[in-house]
């Protein structure tokens, strides 16, 4: 057994078969290849779809079920402390690794034993006109370490324990294992021809309001890996987030107070703040008036939830972050 991919899942039957079924074609010896599904939603229905895959499958097809802390960092943990290989790869259901994927990253592992981790590319496809959402995903493909493509020792991962489980979303934990190798003297690099690709899921109207909650996970990064976080991540703080909410609460201060003529003033100061943050995300985008009126409300909403969710992070795990 060379290599064991692990595969987190959540009730996703389609994309987790076209997963399924990309793995089954790559170029690689199917007898030195395990697949291991690690299903955070312990579901019945998946269990049966992988025993179904498995019966026709060229290679070793394992269910594993995750009973007790969840999220994706966990199912990853129990993948790969399920897993025989000495190298683990890492993709996720929602991915569609290209046939050569996995004997380019595992070449890349094996020609270089002072190797702890390597990560591969991902492509996103995008249309001519993308939406924020969609763009936003794209930021996958220049991502430095993305457990959507990556291949690890096993050694390695005992060494730093595997994911932090405290990592409840699909949000900064792999630039925790990246920082946590890293500091332990690990090296790390790209493999850029062992290619997944990560086509853009349908997201409902408004879901970059949703995806501020995963912020709070900003603040446990930061608390762990300061320096990393500041030099890889975010330089600086959201200054122009601070400054939204800032003249937002003071137009509402100065109006209870009737202080008409500096409350228009605060209003007018967030105006154009939240305009230009609106336009910004406009930019490169498409201009269906639903877009952009999806554009316009949330970008009014989201520097609120932001700053909300980055002081929960902040008391959550004790931590001066902001």
């Amino acid at each position: 057994m060379r290599v064991s991919v692990v595969v987190p899942t959540y009730r996703r039957p389609t994309l987790l078969v076209r997963c399924l079924e990309a793995l089954a074609a790559q170029n690689f010896d199917p007898a030195a290849i395990e697949v291991i599904v690690a299903d955070d939603a312990a579901d019945e229905a998946t269990r049966q779809q992988v025993v179904d895959m498995a019966a026709k499958f060229g290679q070793t097809l394992i269910y594993v079920p995750v009973i007790a802390t969840h999220g994706p960092a966990a199912a990853r943990n129990v993948g790969w402390r399920t897993a025989r290989a000495p190298i683990i790869a890492f993709t996720d259901d929602d991915c569609v690794p290209e046939p050569g994927w996995l004997s380019t990253g595992v070449r890349a592992l094996e020609a270089n034993p002072d190797l702890a981790a390597v990560s591969g590319q991902v492509v996103v496809p995008l249309p001519p006109e993308p939406s924020d959402y969609e763009r936003d995903t794209a930021g996958l493909a220049s991502a430095e370490f993305v457990t959507a493509n990556c291949f690890c020792r096993r050694s390695a991962l005992e060494t730093v324990g595997g994911f932090d489980e405290r990592f409840r979303a699909a949000w900064r934990e792999d630039s925790d294992l990246q920082f946590s190798l890293l500091r332990t003297g690990h090296r790390l690099c790209k493999a850029p021809d062992a290619i997944v690709v990560h086509p853009v899921r349908p997201a409902p109207w408004g879901t970059c309001l949703r995806q501020q909650r995963k912020i709070l996970y900003d603040a446990l990064l930061y608390k762990k890996h300061p320096d990393f976080y500041r030099q890889r991540i975010r330089r600086s703080p959201r200054w122009d987030y601070y400054a939204m909410v800032a003249t937002l609460t003071a137009a509402g201060g100065l109006g209870a107070a009737r202080l008409w003529i500096s409350a228009l003033a605060a209003t007018a100061l967030w105006a154009f703040l939240t305009s230009r943050f609106a336009a910004h995300r406009l930019r490169a985008t498409n201009h269906h008036p639903r877009h952009i009126a999806e554009m316009v409300v949330t970008s009014a909403v989201i520097p609120v939830l932001s700053c909300f969710w980055r002081l929960y992070g902040a008391v959550k795990f004790r931590t001066a972050f902001f």
